[in-house]
């Protein structure tokens, strides 16, 4: 059975695990929509040795992917500075969404621009763990063959790989297979991000449902869990959460 938990709010991680019988957390630190560096509180630092799983997920601001200098090289920098941080809560690992060019951009200058990110980065503790994502057609982690060709990219460093089960979805890519697909590419799933769809395949739409209540098949999310075999955290509703990680535990 693997370890099952949630995303939860940065102001004390630990009691919403508890409040949630959650193995694992996931949070933020600081406002997602923020370029300030991270900060870790009292609160927060209680999680670190509890025996709670931690993931930190990286600003959404982040995107360093961008040939514009003004997004990529702050981008690089809030990246460096959420892995230290997160390296001082002992975080299994630090996710980050794939980013975007520009529309009218070669998608390869986004690939090399990942590439620099790596081989200028200094020696870190926690992983990085790039995320597939919903929307964007110039996006570096949408569409599987662009995934492909980002860890062609990245071919001899260690990155992981976040799956999030909403986005493959509203992506466009079938999850009655997706692991399978995934692994032949880059041969790891380090977490899935167990979430329903409120819309359609395809959609390109990042809005997530409550298990059960959205527009994918449960039986194929469930199907993902099982084949993955990798911790999950569930980005469902707050309301809903504890609820979502029960019928995890009974139905896996």
């Amino acid at each position: 059975m693997p370890r099952i938990g949630a995303h939860v709010d940065q102001d004390d991680p630990l009691a919403h695990a508890r409040a949630r019988d959650a193995e694992v957390v996931q949070f933020f630190l600081g406002n997602p929509q923020d370029w300030k560096g991270p900060v870790i509180g009292e609160k927060t630092r209680e999680i670190k040795d509890s025996g709670v799983d931690v993931y930190v997920h990286a600003p959404y601001v982040i995107n360093v992917a961008t040939a514009n200098n003004r997004i990529r090289i702050p981008s690089r920098k809030l990246l460096s500075s959420n892995l230290a941080a997160a390296a001082e809560l002992g975080a299994k690992g630090l996710i980050v969404h794939g980013g975007h060019v520009g529309a009218g951009d070669d998608p390869q200058k986004g690939f090399d621009n990942w590439r620099k990110v790596f081989e200028r980065m200094e020696e870190h503790e926690v992983p990085v763990l790039i995320e597939n994502t919903a929307g964007g057609g110039n996006a570096m982690a949408r569409k599987l063959e662009r995934i492909a060709r980002l860890w062609e990219a990245l071919d001899g460093f260690d990155v992981g790989f976040c799956l999030d089960t909403c986005h493959a979805h509203a992506g466009g890519e079938g999850l009655d297979d997706v692991v399978e697909r995934i692994m032949a590419i880059t041969g790891r799933i380090d977490l899935i991000h167990c979430n329903d769809s409120r819309d359609a395949f395809d959609s390109g739409a990042d809005r997530h449902a409550s298990l059960g209540a959205g527009q994918i098949d449960t039986e194929l999310i469930l199907g993902v869990c099982r084949s993955a075999n990798a911790p999950i955290v569930v980005e469902t509703p707050s309301e809903s959460q504890a609820q979502d990680i029960a019928f995890l535990r009974k139905h896996l």
